[in-house]
Order: C-alpha cells, then structure tokens, then sequence
C-alpha cells in the first residue's frame, strides 16, 4: 500500500494553535510542531504567533539553516488546500496629493530661517574685519 498524503484546509489545521498541538502552514504544507515548540531557538512564542495562518514569509524571512529545513520533514503531516489560504495582498500606499512645497508660505519661512542666520553672520564678519584694518 502506498502512502496518501493527507489534505488539510487552513480552518483544520488553524485549529492546533496551542502549546500542547501546534502546526504550522509552511510553503503549502502542515507540520506538526508541538514537540519542538521546548527546542526552538526562537522560543514558543515564535512558533505558537504563527499558527491560523501561512507561515511561509515568517519562515523564510528569518533565514533558517538547511538543518531546520532537514528537521521539517519529520514534523510533516500533510498538505494544506492551496485554495482554504488566502490570497496575499501587497499594500499599496494611498495616493497624495501633489504637494507643490515652492508656492507656500511655509516654504518662505523655511528659507529666512536659513538665510537670516547667515546675513548677521555675513555682517558680524564684515563688521569685525572693517574694525580690525581701520586700527
């Protein structure tokens, strides 16, 4: 007899997000964790924050050694419903408005703030240098 690999929904495998049954959904299969959950370096709540979803970006994102990957195999359970996860959605910022910073008021102050400065800097020099060759 051959083995079947089992199939999952997410809602199924959701369901195991406690310390003592925890699985995790990583690139489209579930594994079974709970007995590592002591062992991970991260700790438990790494793993355990990860249930009830796909965990592939987590997973990935933290670049794990090709020894944790090994180790997945024996925490392997079955495969989960590509279509029970969903979709990923990339954010998108919201539009601005065009911002044209030349023609405020704002952007005169700004301006002063910087060249006033300068101006009894440029004069207290001047001032300094005329005193100082008039002797």
């Amino acid at each position: 007899m051959g083995s079947e690999t089992k199939v999952f929904s997410l809602a199924e495998v959701s369901a195991h997000n406690s310390s003592k049954d925890c699985w995790l959904v990583i690139g489209g299969k579930a594994y079974d964790v709970t007995k590592f959950l002591e062992d991970h370096p991260g700790g438990d709540e790494v793993l355990l924050s990860a249930t009830g979803k796909d965990a592939t970006d987590d997973f990935e994102d933290v670049g794990h050694s090709t020894t944790a990957r090994a180790m997945m195999d024996e925490m392997y359970v079955g495969d989960v419903d590509s279509a029970t996860i969903p979709a990923k959605t990339k954010y998108t910022p919201p539009k601005q408005p065009q911002y044209d910073q030349d023609k405020t008021p704002e952007f005169i102050i700004r301006m002063l703030q910087f060249l006033v400065p300068l101006l009894i800097l440029g004069l207290a020099f001047g001032a300094r240098f005329y005193t100082k060759s008039a002797q």
